[in-house]
């Protein structure tokens, strides 16, 4: 992977003296069809990538279980706390890649080189924290879910083993959002399948070829989110040197990013608290409403996987605008994206009530649940299109630095969706109403009021 890499595919070298002239990364045409463009370079790969992140679990379930369902029930729990850190720490990503962006917009590539070293210095520095935080605490944290002995035992195994790897994964989170940010999400795309590939044959190797079971399952995967966080190492020591930029931490650098990180943190615990509220909801409806609940979620994570790889443009595009001081080119991405988002979200809503009838079958044998889902089913349908304006606005309002405004309005609709959860919960049809239509509807109107209004680049322009 590293081999055929070169840093000129990533950022803006300026080769001049030498009689070459550099091929530049984003289209210089400022019409409608050249954006498109960009947001589709950036956005194909980004989707592919958003697609093998989910692949990595689904594997280790795949192949644990067919140890039995103690392993099986062990490996849930562990997963649980671990992509509980990994998703509220998804701000490394997220605050890494419009500081990049905007400095390589400006065209200071060293500075958008080292914006993303520093990201990177900040995630192994949270990575290893949590580590060694985390070991005293993982048999505590697993018995508070209240299983088995044998469970218990086998999740704790598996959850301190797995924390090795944290820091790893936090880096190649890091990472991802510098590469974003030089507007290459094509290098995400081969280091995650790669990953995904040797993730599977060694955990086959060491839950079965050596029988390490469980406990090899966690060792495999360390192993490969190491070796990740290695070739992104490589990478951006390769561009650093080609820009001139350093690669010790820069203090200033580090605190914004953490100033950053803090807001981002905050508003994607808003989010991690709306789903587990409607989880808690849903729980209480019995265990058709759970299970019920439980595919409902799945379908509209997988479909949310479409519209974040729009976002992940957003977040490149309007950064990489904003650097350059082109409010024009920032208000055609944010239009065209919305339009995409919107577009893209009616034709996902269209296929998900199309399919709404036949997809009982495919993800539970219960009778109540395939009765129960399909109206599930056609009211996440009926909100994607509104789901797709508040994906791709987020990631405009992230790629503006905007996280200040996006903690905050997540606060406020957590205010709004709180109480309407508790009063429409009762059933399953108005539990689902309460979140596909009502929270994210409160989502567009608060990321709707900024990104709409008068003067809101000038003020991105101006942090």
């Amino acid at each position: 992977m590293v081999a055929g890499w070169s840093p000129s595919a990533i950022v803006v070298a300026d080769r001049r003296q030498n009689g070459r002239v550099p091929r530049p990364i984003l289209s210089a045409d400022p019409g409608r069809r050249a954006v498109d463009r960009d947001i589709v370079r950036l956005a194909v790969p980004a989707l592919g990538a958003l697609v093998v992140e989910p692949l990595f679990l689904l594997t280790d379930t795949a192949l644990v279980g067919h140890l039995g369902q103690t392993p099986l029930a062990a490996v849930g729990i562990a997963s649980a706390v671990l992509q509980t850190v990994t998703g509220l720490l998804v701000f490394l990503a997220y605050s890494t890649t419009p500081a990049v962006a905007r400095a390589l917009g400006s065209g200071d590539r060293r500075g958008a080189v080292h914006a993303g070293i520093d990201g990177m210095w900040l995630a192994l520095v949270l990575g290893v924290v949590l580590a060694l935080v985390g070991w005293p605490l993982a048999g505590p944290l697993v018995d508070a879910f209240g299983v088995a002995p044998d469970v218990s035992a086998a999740a704790t195994a598996y959850l301190t083993l797995s924390l090795v790897g944290l820091p790893g994964i936090l880096v190649v989170t890091a990472s991802t959002g510098l590469l974003r940010g030089l507007q290459d999400t094509r290098t995400p795309l081969v280091v995650a399948t790669v990953g995904f590939v040797a993730n599977g044959l060694l955990n086959a190797v060491l839950i079965y070829g050596a029988d390490w079971g469980v406990e090899g399952s966690a060792a495999g995967t360390v192993v490969v989110q190491w070796a990740m966080a290695g070739v992104y190492v490589v990478i951006a020591v390769r561009a650093a040197r080609a820009s001139g930029a350093p690669l010790r931490p820069g203090a200033s650098g580090v605190v914004r990013a953490l100033r950053s990180g803090a807001w981002l943190f905050l508003r994607t615990a808003s989010l991690r608290v709306a789903m587990l509220a409607t989880i808690s909801v849903a729980a209480g409806l019995g265990t058709t409403g759970l299970a019920t609940t439980q595919v409902g979620l799945t379908v509209f994570s997988t479909l949310a996987f479409a519209l974040d790889a729009l976002a992940i443009a957003g977040q490149a595009l309007v950064g990489h605008g904003l650097g350059a001081r082109d409010p024009r080119r920032v208000r055609l991405v944010t239009g065209r994206l919305v339009l995409l988002g919107i577009a893209g979200g009616v034709v996902l809503g269209v296929l998900t009530a199309a399919a709404s009838g036949v997809l009982g079958p495919v993800f539970s044998d219960s009778g109540a649940v395939q009765a129960a889902l399909p109206l599930v089913l056609v009211i996440v349908a009926i909100g994607m299109p509104v789901a797709g304006y508040v994906f791709v606005l987020d990631g405009v309002l992230i790629g503006a630095g905007d996280a200040r405004y996006l903690a905050l309005a997540g606060v406020v609709n957590l205010v709004v969706y709180l109480p309407l959860l508790w009063w429409a919960g009762g059933t399953l049809a108005g539990l689902w109403a309460a979140f596909a239509l009502g929270y994210i509807g409160v989502r567009a109107v608060t990321l709707g009021l900024r990104a709409h209004r008068r003067g809101w680049i000038a003020a991105a322009l101006a942090r």
